[in-house]
């Protein structure tokens, strides 16, 4: 279509401006952009709203939109749908098979979804199992591809469910699994007697894309960072948590010191590549005019930008260079993520979370109203992984990953 050909060719978000300027009318005018996503549902329509009666939700909440209590319901109620008792799933289709079962993304959303809503119980349980299941005795992840980023985010998971409710038995019991993903973690970054950034695989897809990126040595400060405040909380660990610290904010020095000199301060050098190597070292291609017209370009602005954002680990000024790469060449669409011609928001979170550290509460808005009007199925509120540019169609499979971002977002706004 001519119209989804301008959209897709278009540097900068075609609605951005407008929506940005509309205030409290924005839920109404986003909707009015284009036509909505329609789709099958991915699970029983009736059972979906039978266990989305049932949760009861924190008795201060207040929704800004009468549609917003219906969709937090509806997000929470596909954990229990997608999850078969204790044992996670990713999605449906082709998104049920076992390989997926364990994908570190799954757990770490709907942890995060659950104890931002005030279920931690629920959350110790599924995470435990999860802990059990999916972490080898080497503090490895029994997965085919798991990015060095979950390792770390996968430590500030616990450190959220502990600070949001779950219990002093909870973390005694699974102590030593997350104390071997963070020696894991440690063990990889000691080299020759000096601490050094660590390479490996920056996501599922891309498992055989292996480098030093940016964003998983981002997590993997932030996450032994949290790790350490946790174990620091118990005296015979503060010293070893002093330790930890001290070798993070080492990798956090070496981090930014290669991203300072890997980016030039100039105008024209709008793309930061996600990895210390050079593109051509790896047999990747950068992007020139639009960061998603390659391979590399379309996951660094759909996974590999916004997980070194939302890290919380770059200082203010390099994360704007940053947002600002992603608004001006090409990154989004109604606030949704571009991924080659289509879009693709199950990481959108991490968009949303560099977001309001930045303050940026109207593109904070927007992206979510973006996400809530297209990239969710219209009537039973199906979050497909990829869809389209509208009138949207499913690409990819339901997921709970994407299912639960518009949760996990609504709870900072209520």
């Amino acid at each position: 279509m001519k119209q989804q050909a301008g959209w897709q060719a278009s540097l900068e978000d075609p609605f951005r401006a407008e929506l940005l300027a509309v205030g409290d009318a924005l839920p109404e005018r986003v909707r009015e952009c284009a036509e909505p996503l329609r789709g099958e549902p991915a699970f029983d329509l009736e059972e979906i709203a039978r266990i989305a009666q049932a949760i009861r939700l924190p008795a201060e909440v207040r929704f800004e939109h009468p549609f917003l209590e219906r969709s937090v319901r509806v997000r929470l109620a596909h954990i229990e749908a997608t999850f078969q008792s204790d044992h996670p799933k990713y999605g449906v289709g082709a998104y049920a098979e076992a390989c997926h079962d364990g994908f570190p993304p799954t757990i770490i959303a709907a942890v995060d979804a659950l104890t931002l809503w005030d279920m931690p119980v629920r959350a110790e349980r599924l995470f435990a199992y999860w802990l059990a299941n999916f972490v080898r005795e080497d503090g490895t992840l029994r997965y085919y591809g798991p990015s060095l980023s979950e390792y770390g985010q996968l430590l500030t998971t616990a450190r959220r469910l502990m600070e949001r409710g779950g219990t002093p038995e909870w973390f005694r019991q699974n102590r030593s699994t997350l104390a071997r993903i963070a020696a894991y973690l440690q063990d990889g970054m000691r080299r020759n007697g000096s601490i050094a950034l660590l390479s490996g695989a920056p996501e599922a897809d891309t498992c055989h894309e292996t480098a030093t990126y940016f964003h998983n040595n981002a997590w993997i400060v932030r996450g032994l960072d949290d790790w350490a405040d946790l174990i620091a909380n118990h005296p015979e660990s503060w010293q070893q948590a002093h330790q930890i610290h001290e070798e993070a904010s080492i990798l956090r020095r070496l981090l930014l010191e290669a991203i300072e000199a890997t980016w030039p301060h100039t105008p024209q050098e709008w793309w930061l590549r996600p990895t210390l190597e050079p593109e051509a070292a790896l047999g990747l291609e950068p992007p020139r005019t639009q960061v998603t017209e390659t391979h590399l370009g379309s996951y660094t602005n759909y996974r590999y930008w916004p997980e070194l954002l939302s890290s919380g680990v770059l200082p203010r000024a390099l994360m704007e260079r940053v947002v600002s790469a992603r608004l001006q060449f090409g990154g989004q669409f109604c606030g949704m993520t571009r991924f080659a011609d289509h879009l693709d928001d199950w990481p959108l979170m991490e968009w949303l979370e560099a977001l309001w550290q930045l303050d940026r509460h109207a593109d904070y808005r927007l992206s979510l109203w973006g996400h809530l009007a297209y990239h969710q199925a219209e009537g039973h509120l199906t979050a497909y992984e990829q869809v389209t540019f509208p009138p949207g169609r499913k690409v990819a499979d339901y997921c709970l990953p994407c299912q639960l971002v518009a949760a996990r977002a609504l709870r900072r706004l209520v």
